[in-house]
């Protein structure tokens, strides 16, 4: 009787919670709808801004509002964490830490603010994809969405090849040829895409746990460092000179790599539409910011502190500072964590990113299968179309190319291919958050009492946010494109290689834009003749 009783009022909190919800989206969409355009702004059109887009409605009614504070925190956070930037900052010495400080000001900080401010105007699925379509329409709408969308299915890839590193460094003879490490890929990007097409509640719950697990891990980082420091250890790394806190041409390499640790900051709103309520979008930016934030600062000096410069570009040092120090079996746990926050970064990242292959499914950009849900209302063909993506990629670059024997030792050239792929990847994406900034530009013009009724912070911050992370952004794919990851592959070279490969992701997104543009149109077209027949 107790437990049925409080089954019952659980459903009832529930069903009112999403009464609630209801409301507030209605209310916004009113104020919306309200709201006076500038006289020089478009006619309506299926691509204009002022078109209703069907997902902002067809969401709500069919998909379950699931998503509280804690949830997209959850996601917020295991869509950020990168588990390596630790180990990449280590290689700067004391100056990470002016980089992390750095970039968190000037492109962390303007990214959460655009992104609250967006999110809190337009509270809709599809985030990034559907701030672009109020600000400047149907075509960009698309290409931003691709720019956010395409770069995700790439980097799910590497969080498997993480774990995959991870394997090797608990024993040296395990998956030692490319061929064995992209066929493991394989089988982790297919395991966490079958997982991700199951019940979202199911696979929201899984992912919660991981990142709980994870942030269990890098406290026992935090903790080795500290136990290390009272046991009268000295610390690897001098921090007494202050000349190697600055910034300087031996490290400013450091700058992109260190930056685009906080992109994606857009990404769990994507689930907008299936949240409980719409505080939750202020709250988990502000709570997964300073997890983000503290998680970055703390591994950094921990790794610093306890391995020193023996960390560099070495993912598993994270867990060989606590084995250092808290002994093995706190170290296998630390490892177990980490192992586990890449299978739930696969997994946030296939029901972040599948949402927008739905919406644009939905709203006739792009072939209405993609769209479509199962039994659960679980986007299955938008997941598993981007896990099958995803397993070819890896494919090309751990069997096919290592396989050409003129072009290298295979080792080499599965490293040289995968890192090149990130890092267009993370130009890419970098160029799709461009767009949260400018889409403030284009809402203010287009709806500036939406804007200054809503608005989150003073204005004149919000411009400065603006500028500022416009300013990082740019600064951050110049470094990215102009410096090289890697030693065997000069600057020159680096930049030609990964330049036409962006160019090329770049050119496929405009190519789509216009075909999704002209097929929105033609729909339109054809239910307009429709109506008067």
């Amino acid at each position: 009787m107790c437990a049925k009783g409080g089954m019952e009022a659980s459903r009832s909190v529930h069903i009112w919670e999403w009464k609630e919800r209801k409301k507030e989206m209605a209310q916004q969409n009113k104020l919306f709808q309200n709201t006076a355009l500038r006289s020089d702004a478009p006619v309506a059109s299926s691509a204009s801004p002022e078109a209703e887009l069907i997902s902002e409605t067809y969401v709500p009614r069919t998909m379950p509002p699931v998503l509280g504070t804690w949830s997209m925190t959850a996601t917020f956070v295991i869509c950020i964490y990168l588990a390596s930037s630790a180990t990449t900052a280590a290689s700067g010495g004391p100056a990470a830490f002016t980089y992390l400080l750095l970039g968190c000001v000037t492109f962390f900080i303007p990214s959460l603010v655009a992104t609250a401010q967006l999110g809190v105007m337009f509270p809709h699925e599809g985030a990034l994809y559907n701030w672009t379509h109020k600000a400047f329409g149907g075509f960009w709408s698309f290409f931003s969405g691709f720019c956010a969308w395409f770069p995700g299915v790439l980097i799910t890839a590497s969080f498997a090849d993480l774990l995959v590193s991870y394997l090797q460094s608990m024993n040296s003879a395990w998956l030692a040829l490319p061929w064995q490490q992209g066929l493991t890929i394989c089988a982790v990007l297919a395991c966490v895409g079958f997982i991700s097409m199951q019940r979202f509640i199911t696979v929201r719950n899984i992912v919660n746990v991981l990142v709980g697990v994870m942030l269990f891990s890098n406290l026992l980082i935090g903790l080795s460092c500290l136990v290390w420091l009272l046991q009268g250890h000295g610390s690897a790394t001098n921090f007494s000179h202050w000349g190697d806190w600055s910034i300087n041409p031996g490290n400013i390499s450091l700058f992109g790599l260190i930056v685009f640790t906080y992109i994606g900051t857009e990404g769990p709103l994507n689930l907008a539409g299936e949240m409980t309520n719409s505080g939750a979008i202020k709250r988990h930016l502000l709570w997964g910011a300073l997890i983000i934030f503290s998680i970055y600062m703390v591994s950094t000096f921990s790794v610093l502190v306890v391995e020193g410069q023996a960390a560099v570009n070495n993912p598993y040092a994270l867990v060989m500072t606590v084995d250092k120090v808290l002994g093995h079996g706190w170290g296998s746990l630390t490892a177990i964590g980490l192992m586990g926050s890449f299978l739930a970064e696969g997994m946030a990242y296939n029901y972040v990113f599948a949402r927008l292959l739905m919406v644009a499914g939905l709203d006739g950009r792009l072939p209405t299968s993609i769209a479509k849900l199962n039994k659960h209302r679980v986007p299955t063909n938008a997941i598993f179309f981007q896990t099958v993506l995803g397993i070819i990629v890896t494919l090309i670059g751990f069997v096919l190319v290592p396989s050409i024997s003129f072009l290298g030792a295979p080792s080499d050239l599965s490293l040289d291919a995968y890192n090149v792929t990130q890092a267009a990847a993370t130009l890419v994406w970098a160029i799709s958050t461009l767009f949260l900034f400018l889409n403030i530009v284009g809402c203010y013009r287009r709806y500036r009492s939406l804007v200054l009724n809503v608005r989150i912070v003073p204005m004149p911050v919000l411009w400065l946010s603006i500028i500022v992370g416009v300013l990082s952004c740019l600064a951050g794919i110049v470094d990215t494109l102009w410096y090289s990851w890697l030693t065997q592959i000069t600057n020159e070279q680096w930049r030609y290689i990964v330049g036409s490969l962006t160019m090329a992701f770049l050119f496929l997104a405009i190519i789509g834009s216009l075909l999704a543009n002209s097929e929105a149109e033609w729909e339109k077209d054809t239910r307009a003749v429709k109506r008067t027949q």
